[in-house]
């Protein structure tokens, strides 16, 4: 029930990465207009609103000039920060955060968070005419996919709670997770998984080609061991030297201590953080298989066993993580 249709994600994913998003840029009118994009979505589907403000969870930010004349961002700890920083520098954005109530009333109140982040990198330099950052696989196709698994657990919720967390912030130092862990709008201690979705809008060979999809961390918690058990087609991260555990939002829950994972499809394209990452370039039989295993793999985590790590498999933080 509730698989994914090809020409539904093609539909959503056109919308979030057509050229009037402006490339989804953190902190921009583009950004916000996602956002209220996929808050309507969230509402659409009937899941719950969890955020502080409806389904948006603010993001308090500062600007923080580079030496190139662009501008990294920081996380503000606390309001009373914002009085330290130039009110010019002051950036705003929202993490849309929505919630379904799980079935079981043993285990409604553990919680699993889906998520995926929905910014990129704007609008830049033309090449070729082309001045948008449409960001298509990178993470529209991620963000697709968790309104779709929404779509399909508010029909059929699973014994635990499910969180919908669509970020901003990610291609700027983590923000918006950053912010979501520091103000989680279910407790962490009994947030039992956090699965990321992204970049799954092609097929990745090594993966085992279209369908097909990989877990970064496999072989760190039980996570892996219990889609396999499943049937599941997400196989191992094959590309285990590229770090990519690291690289994703997934990171920030595991340094915290959530088992957390990626789930991806990608095959390093050379269209990532070029202005062709564009939605003809998305292959939608494909990606809508990924999300029927996705869901597949969140009802898994929602209905079984909470994860555990498996021994050496949860990441240190770095010393500055707060």
């Amino acid at each position: 029930a509730g698989a994914a249709s090809p020409e539904a994600v093609r539909a959503l994913l056109s919308a979030l990465a057509a050229d009037s998003m402006q490339g989804r840029r953190t902190a921009t009118p583009g950004s916000a207009r996602a956002a209220r994009f996929l808050a309507e979505q969230l509402r659409m589907h009937g899941v719950e609103p969890a955020g502080d403000s409806a389904y948006f969870q603010r993001v308090p930010m500062v600007r923080v000039p580079r030496p190139n004349g662009t501008s990294a961002y920081r996380l503000l700890n606390a309001a009373s920060d914002a009085d330290t920083v130039p009110a010019a520098r002051h950036a705003h954005d929202v993490n849309v955060v929505g919630i379904v109530r799980g079935s079981d009333p043993a285990l409604r109140d553990e919680y699993v968070v889906v998520g995926a982040h929905y910014d990129h990198l704007g609008v830049r330099a033309p090449v070729d005419g082309d001045s948008i950052f449409n960001g298509a696989d990178d993470d529209a196709s991620g963000v697709v996919a968790v309104l779709e698994v929404a779509r399909a657990l508010v029909k059929d919720p699973p014994k635990r709670s499910v969180v919908f967390l669509l970020t901003t912030g990610e291609e700027v130092g983590f923000t918006g997770i950053r912010r979501y862990v520091r103000s989680p709008v279910v407790p962490l201690e009994r947030t039992v998984a956090d699965l990321q979705i992204e970049m799954i809008g092609r097929p990745d060979s090594l993966a085992g080609g279209p369908g097909r999809a990989w877990l970064t961390g496999y072989e760190r918690s039980t996570v892996g061991e219990m889609l396999r058990a499943a049937g599941n087609p997400i196989v191992p991260d094959p590309r285990p030297a590229q770090n990519f555990f690291e690289r994703s939002d997934n990171v920030v829950f595991a340094w915290k201590g959530v088992p957390a994972h990626t789930l991806s499809s990608y095959g390093m394209h050379g269209d990532y953080h070029t202005v062709d990452d564009e939605v003809e370039r998305i292959d939608f039989v494909h990606m809508a298989r990924v999300i029927d295993a996705a869901r597949q793999a969140v009802r898994i985590l929602a209905d079984g066993p909470a994860p555990q790590w498996n021994p050496g498999g949860r990441p240190t933080p770095p010393a500055n993580f707060q």
